[in-house]
């Protein structure tokens, strides 16, 4: 049971997600009562202090900061600081893992990425890519990271079981940014010199299309049904709209000046766009392609991130040394944290140190959920989902109420 706040009874079904339907309350006693479903029994107070690393529940945001050759780990649960971990030289770009284990940071000026276990906030792998890398994507099913080469013209793929090379991709020149598309079957590469998109199979890892867009395309993006890609052209200072489905240019946006990152909310109803030269985020509708606020923040902002649930959106400013936190409901910054000088790229992860309900030895699981009890839903953006033959909660660790949530496992006789 993961404790929310005040411990209270546990009460009847109200999220089950999974590969199975939905459980009704009456369906669910009974399956309860012919030992279908196991419920977890793991007590975590998600509101405890966090120590100086990240081996708790909760959400966590890793910025790289270019010029101390670190990453500052935010407990977004209190908005501080809680470690720096040493990486290599130059930590540019900041990617996650699904489950939330793993961060890969690309080192521009060392050619290598950085692997950090983020139960333990400590690098435990270092591998060597191309020349000068900037941009990288972890897929969908967490098995490959694109690594995007800025002076060498390709994408590393790396393994994440082995955490070693196993495809060079040719893509264009000076390529920067990377996205995968939900289902992972591609990969959309910005190149900032030839102001075009790549389009990579990723089951040949080729380049099967290339798409022009504005000038000095320097980040990509893409919905999270899979639509439609979104590209920030720095130089042109708007943003292109793909269509995945024909891979051609829908429309163009205007943003602030030198737009240099964005990133699509995970509802995919808008896109924030940092505008390095004008201090600020562009909001964008997904549904009108229109901007339809402009956020201030700090002194050249670059990086965006949102947590999972998107309340909530992190801006790295570059210059101040600091990130911007903002509330995306009033589209309003909240606080403003100080991490290294100079920090570009990040990512939030959710750190899956929670509470699992698994299936009896000779049986398997075949989908599964959450009890809550003791009032509305939480601001904890809580979820869950399959892990091997158990099943996971995710929550962050932003709850201040009185509410319990408790895993379950539907599993075979």
């Amino acid at each position: 049971m993961l404790n929310l706040g005040k411990r209270r009874l546990p009460g009847p079904a109200r999220h089950d997600t999974g590969p199975g339907r939905a459980l009704r309350w009456e369906t669910w006693v009974r399956a309860l009562t012919a030992g279908l479903i196991v419920l977890g029994a793991v007590a975590l107070p998600v509101t405890a202090a966090v120590p100086a690393h990240a081996a708790t529940s909760g959400t966590f945001v890793y910025v790289a900061n270019f010029t101390t050759n670190n990453v500052s780990v935010i407990n977004a649960a209190t908005n501080t600081v809680t470690a720096t971990i040493p990486v290599g030289t130059n930590p540019f770009w900041v990617a996650v893992t699904p489950d939330g284990t793993t961060a890969y940071v690309t080192n521009n000026g060392s050619n290598n990425v950085s692997v950090i276990d983020t139960t333990t906030d400590t690098v435990t792998a270092t591998v060597t890519v191309g020349t000068n890398p900037a941009g990288a994507a972890v897929s969908p099913d967490g098995s490959t990271v694109y690594v995007t080469n800025s002076n060498s013209g390709n994408v590393s793929v790396i393994s994440t079981a082995t955490n070693t090379v196993t495809a060079t991709v040719t893509a264009g020149t000076g390529p920067f940014g990377v996205a995968f598309t939900p289902d992972g079957t591609t990969a959309y590469v910005n190149n900032l010199v030839d102001n075009t998109v790549s389009v990579i199979n990723t089951a040949t890892d080729t380049a099967t299309t290339t798409i022009p867009v504005g000038t000095q395309p320097i980040a990509v993006a893409v919905s999270p049904d899979g639509t439609t890609v979104y590209v920030a052209n720095q130089s042109s200072n708007n943003v292109s709209v793909i269509s995945t489905a024909t891979n051609t240019v829908t429309t163009t946006i205007p943003v602030g000046t030198t737009p240099q990152t964005l990133a699509v909310s995970p509802d995919g109803t808008t896109v924030y766009v940092t505008n390095r030269n004008s201090n600020s985020v562009s909001v964008i509708s997904t549904a009108t392609n229109t901007v339809t606020t402009t956020i201030p923040v700090g002194n050249h902002p670059y990086g965006v991130a949102f947590s999972p649930g998107g309340t909530r959106a992190y801006v790295a400013n570059e210059l101040d040394g600091t990130v911007s936190v903002i509330n995306t409901a009033t589209d309003t910054v909240t606080t403003t944290i100080t991490v290294g000088p100079r920090p570009f790229g990040m990512a939030t992860a959710r750190v899956p140190v929670v509470a699992t309900a698994g299936c009896p030895t000779g049986s398997m699981i075949t989908g599964g959920g959450y009890q809550q009890s003791g009032g509305a839903v939480p601001p904890t953006e809580v979820t869950s989902r399959p892990v091997g033959n158990t099943w996971q909660i995710l929550a962050d660790n932003q709850s201040t109420n009185t509410t319990n949530v408790t895993p379950y496992a539907v599993c075979t006789p």
